[in-house]
């Protein structure tokens, strides 16, 4: 094999699918992120999943990330959540759905259309509800309502907005205030403009906890990834990143690896080297026994520090040879259990694996 891959499970990611899409009436349609190279489990094959899972909308951060997915062959409408101000042209010819974030945006991108010749195009307005990163304030919805019913070669497809902290019950109040602040939004953008978009504020946590708000369509993000915040017990890794031994030696005396911060006390120890190292994701925090990977159905802690493309187990005690798997993360360690480590959260985990990683789909 590879010296590395980070392998996609389908029938996990499946069951994870599953588990969010049963907490929705059959109506509501469902939107899966595919942003930062599918939370770094790979943009492309994850889409192609996707579609054969029945999802209805893919999400991406950037113009290029949807463009890549067009480029292969992905037929799923994919929302541009930051499209930027003066970069529309590349979107328009990709077919891409752009989110608006204020009346400025919205006219770039109505001269970009204009150029094109092409008809009842498709956007998404993004209202802020309190997050108060991006979005629309309900003060500029009149304005902005009024350009959109003298361009009506531009439709909205859907009202939107995110939330901050649906996840944590201490901030349910806040939570319960940005919905109410969404829904007199997107009550004030249908009455203005005579038609009704589709609607949709929830993300994985909200799915799990606040059900009830629904809505059009809601927004799959971590949670398609394996991991929750709110139940994981539901869910599956998505995919688990691996790598074989490629060297395995007994060292009697001296220390292990760079700044000889691999310290053999006083014993001889068996070594297995591993052809990934920070380049790929392996966090240097993980160095010197900090972390432990499993190799045969036993977890061996690091020794020494991580390099730039390998690291180090002490393996003894196990029996190891070359070629035998690694699992870095997966079922065990999990994503989670590594960002606890880091003192970060899984996000960070999935995106640090880097692009000369292998991905691939496994059962």
């Amino acid at each position: 094999m590879p010296h590395s891959q980070l392998i996609i499970s389908r029938s996990n990611l499946l069951n994870n699918y599953n588990f969010f899409r049963s907490k929705l009436s059959p109506s509501v349609k469902l939107l899966a992120l595919v942003k930062a190279n599918a939370y770094g489990h790979g943009d492309i094959e994850v889409s192609r999943l996707l579609e054969d899972f029945g999802a209805d909308y893919l999400g991406v951060a950037f113009r290029c990330e949807g463009v890549r997915l067009k480029q292969n062959g992905i037929r799923l409408p994919i929302l541009v959540l930051t499209p930027g101000y003066n970069n529309f042209e590349d979107i328009v010819n990709h077919d891409l759905e752009p989110s608006i974030t204020d009346l400025e945006s919205l006219k770039f991108f109505a001269e970009t259309l204009k150029l094109s010749g092409k008809k009842s195009y498709p956007i998404h307005i993004k209202i802020d509800s309190g997050m108060h990163r991006v979005g629309c304030s309900y003060e500029i919805i009149p304005e902005l309502a009024r350009f959109l019913n003298e361009n009506r070669n531009i439709v909205v497809k859907s009202v939107f907005s995110h939330l901050a902290a649906a996840d944590e019950n201490r901030h349910d109040e806040f939570t319960l205030s940005q919905i109410k602040y969404f829904e007199k939004n997107y009550n004030l953008v249908t009455t203005l403009l005579g038609y009704k978009p589709i609607k949709h504020i929830l993300n994985s946590s909200g799915i799990e906890r606040f059900t009830q708000y629904q809505f059009d369509m809601v927004r799959l993000g971590v949670g398609l990834y394996g991991t929750s915040y709110v139940d994981e017990s539901k869910l599956k890794p998505a995919a688990s990143l691996v790598a074989p031994v490629v060297q395995v030696k007994t060292v009697d005396e001296g220390t292990v690896g760079y700044g000889r911060r691999g310290e053999l006390g006083g014993s001889s120890r068996k070594i297995a080297t591993i052809p990934l190292g920070y380049a790929d994701g392996i966090d240097r925090h993980f160095s010197r026994g900090n972390a432990k990977f499993m190799i045969n159905g036993q977890l061996a802690p690091t020794i020494g520090n991580i390099c730039m493309d390998m690291f180090m187990l002490d393996v003894t005690g196990i029996d190891v040879k070359a070629g035998d798997l690694v699992t870095i993360f997966g079922e065990k360690p999990t994503a989670g259990d590594l960002a606890a480590i880091r003192g970060t959260i899984s996000y960070e985990i999935y995106t640090s694996v880097s692009a000369r990683v292998q991905r691939v789909v496994g059962e």
